[in-house]
């Protein structure tokens, strides 16, 4: 979960530029017979290699008696398989010279390696043993679940504000599974035995639920022999995998309550209910957020952190979601300031938005970023290996990857005020006040 908040905020850095020059992202993509989709993109530019695969399961997809498995799997699926010893699949990618990791959103769990481009075929036989040949046994599993516990108490419990998410997902959806944390609960991974995991494993990881995407230094020919190779035997899922099909009933009047926290500062959370991913409202909802909160000269850093100082840190960013998700906007107080004033002045920046149009020089800048920030991601291997089995997997179009700019820069100012309008309204967020919790006597 923290993850996600962290690619979040870093994303909002603030960049200046006149047009870019774009990019275009040539890639080649087929289906194996046991339904798992390959991306190839070529880019004999460095000498360097990501091979992703893109799992399309993630928290929301959980048991709700069993929440907790995507993250978990996650960790589980770095223990070993058949033909790797427990805990040597880090071993073998830092050996050759590579960098991995892995991530897991409420829609999908990520699992990547970079290495140096001879190292293709290690990392394409990785990624076949964690999908065919992982070790799910219960030692692995009482490993992992001391390493989440301990995830949870360093990111979640012991974090100032790491609850926030975990906060403000359960008040603002009721029957959604977006309602549970990504991390899950403690206890239903305690309560699982070895076979709910198996069960899991053999339900998700499976090729006919996953995206391959090699992006980088490859021949194309030998990286098709070696999917083929290491993939095309790992038979089909057979079983049916749970899609979610609950729609959340939309919020009729505003939540408000208090947290109280580790936390030295108070902070007022602001969330607001918003479309999904991929929609046009949700490219205007984006553009929205840079507007207030992107750099320093963004309005309500400007205006809250700098003119009024009466916020340490404020910030607004839309949470991208396969289903209906929502928007964090947050204030942290400076010392002195009550959150009634915070709060307050955060409001009146969103009724400006709500009732102005913004200026022509504010709307040059935004699509000055979006430029930027499309240009940045066309450089690097990694993002592109990622972008292409994100697109694939949650639009059925990877070559969004050359394309989904055009759907930010077809947004317009009016655009810009009038999701302002329909979603940024009191009646439909959760308000939190984050409060310091009381000294013990």
């Amino acid at each position: 979960m923290q993850k996600i908040l962290s690619l979040c905020l870093l994303s909002l850095c603030f960049v200046v530029s006149l047009f870019a020059q774009r990019t275009q992202i040539e890639f080649e993509e087929y289906d194996l017979d046991n339904g798992l989709h390959v991306i190839l993109h070529q880019d004999n530019s460095t000498p360097v290699v990501a091979v992703s695969v893109l799992y399309h399961v993630g928290s929301k997809n959980e048991n709700p008696d069993r929440t907790g498995f995507a993250h978990f799997f996650e960790h589980l699926l770095f223990e070993g398989s058949k033909n790797i010893g427990r805990g040597e699949y880090t071993k073998y990618v830092e050996n050759a010279g590579g960098t991995l990791n892995a991530n897991t959103s409420w829609d999908r769990t990520f699992y990547f390696e970079i290495l140096p481009s001879n190292q293709l075929e290690l990392g394409l036989w990785l990624e076949s043993e964690r999908m065919l040949h992982a070790v799910v046994d219960d030692k692995g599993i009482e490993t992992q679940r001391e390493v989440v516990k301990e995830e949870r108490r360093q990111r979640v419990d012991n974090q100032p504000y790491g609850s926030v998410l975990e906060e403000t997902m359960k008040r603002a959806f009721k029957e959604h599974p977006y309602k549970w944390p990504i991390i899950g609960s403690m206890d239903h991974l305690e309560a699982a035995v070895e076979q709910d995991y198996v069960d899991f494993y053999k339900t998700f990881y499976v090729p006919n639920n996953a995206t391959l995407s090699i992006a980088g230094d490859i021949d194309m020919a030998d990286a098709k022999k070696w999917v083929a190779e290491y993939f095309g035997q790992i038979p089909k899922g057979t079983g049916v995998i749970p899609r979610p099909s609950i729609v959340e009933p939309p919020l009729t009047g505003e939540i408000r309550d208090t947290v109280y926290d580790n936390i030295q500062l108070p902070a007022v959370i602001h969330t607001y209910r918003i479309p999904k991913q991929g929609t046009e409202d949700f490219y205007a909802v984006s553009l929205l957020g840079q507007l207030l909160s992107q750099g320093n000269s963004s309005r309500l850093y400007r205006t809250m952190v700098d003119e009024q100082q009466k916020a340490v840190f404020v910030g607004t960013f839309p949470l991208s979601m396969e289903d209906p998700g929502a928007n964090i906007a947050f204030g942290i107080a400076n010392i002195g300031t009550p959150l009634e004033d915070l709060e307050a002045a955060i409001d009146m920046e969103m009724e400006k938005v709500r009732s102005e149009v913004i200026t022509d020089r504010e709307y040059d800048k935004l699509r000055n970023q979006l430029e930027n920030d499309f240009a940045s991601t066309a450089a690097s291997i990694s993002r592109i290996s990622e972008n292409l089995a994100n697109y694939h997997t949650y639009f059925g179009d990877a070559n969004l990857i050359n394309t989904e700019l055009d759907r930010y820069l077809a947004v317009t100012k009016e655009d810009i005020m009038r999701v302002a309008q329909k979603y940024f309204v009191p009646e439909n967020r959760v308000t939190l006040y984050y409060l310091p919790k009381p000294n013990k006597s």
